[in-house]
């Protein structure tokens, strides 16, 4: 049986970060690699019920659905994985990673234990929270 892994109904992610600018900074760079732009910057206390600084990212022209937000305590085993259309590109997310400064925890590969044409890399940001590129596809 085939899994349709094309989708998710996750609208929006906020992630907590200790350091906005330091992620922010991070993840500018990296995420571009696969296609995703910040977006928006909202300054703290813009609204009553918001009083940090958030960005959010997103595909150009779409929406912003991944948020940093300033201010906050990174969880523990925290992992974010953003899905990609081809193996070069999660490469490519890799490499980008470790230029910004990411630690390495896996090098891009296949990983049959979550399913034959899995390939992902691995990686930590500046806060330690794990973050990947997947490919589902041969």
């Amino acid at each position: 049986m085939t899994l349709d892994r094309s989708g998710s109904r996750i609208d929006h992610l906020n992630l907590a970060v200790p350091d906005l600018g330091v992620a922010v900074a991070f993840y500018e760079p990296v995420l571009a690699s696969i296609g995703i732009v910040k977006m928006l910057e909202i300054p703290p206390n813009a609204t009553p019920n918001q009083p940090t600084a958030m960005t959010g990212f997103g595909l150009a022209g779409v929406k912003p659905y991944f948020w940093l937000i300033d201010g906050g305590t990174v969880g523990t085993n925290m992992h974010l994985a953003f899905t990609v259309d081809t193996r070069d590109e999660v490469e490519t997310f890799y490499r980008a990673a470790l230029e910004a400064g990411a630690g390495s925890l896996i090098e891009p590969g296949v990983h049959p234990e979550y399913h034959d044409d899995y390939y992902g890399g691995f990686v930590t940001d500046p806060h330690g929270i794990n973050l990947e590129a997947v490919c589902h596809r041969a």
